[in-house]
């Protein structure tokens, strides 16, 4: 498993929100600066972050985006899932597909502890647990 650019960067914009309290929106452009993130980039990553619903933003002089619940109720393993799918490292055997006795014991030994241990650390992690508190508003990342 390897986390792509998407997913990093997508972590990064909703840390950067979070970061900034909940009161405020950020322009893209302001989070892409503090981030040294391309903002056309960031502003694909945020249409699919917009989409899932991790975020909202308002148009205009004064808009820009905000995280749409607390950062204590988001967790690193469902941003993640959205952005870059399954957080498994080997794909399961397909259905019907044979399996050898020495696959089946690395499966069951190796990579599933390995994909439950995974998840376990990204379904525990909030981003509030990550910048410290949900409720911090000068945390520069």
């Amino acid at each position: 498993m390897r986390i792509s650019t998407r997913g990093r960067y997508g972590l990064r914009l909703l840390l950067d929100l979070a970061a900034s309290g909940t009161s405020d929106h950020i322009a893209l452009s302001i989070v892409a600066e503090r981030q040294k993130i391309s903002p056309r980039y960031l502003e694909q990553v945020a249409t699919l972050l917009k989409r899932a619903g991790y975020i909202r933003s308002v148009k205009g002089s004064s808009g820009g985006y905000m995280l749409s619940r607390p950062a204590s109720e988001i967790t690193v393993g469902e941003v993640l899932r959205v952005l870059e799918g399954d957080m498994l490292i080997v794909d399961p055997p397909q259905p019907g597909e044979a399996e050898t006795p020495f696959q089946r014991c690395i499966r069951l030994t190796v990579y599933n502890r390995l994909n439950e241990r995974i998840a376990a650390l990204v379904d525990h992690t909030t981003l509030a647990s990550l910048i410290g508190s949900g409720e911090s508003t000068n945390y520069s990342i």
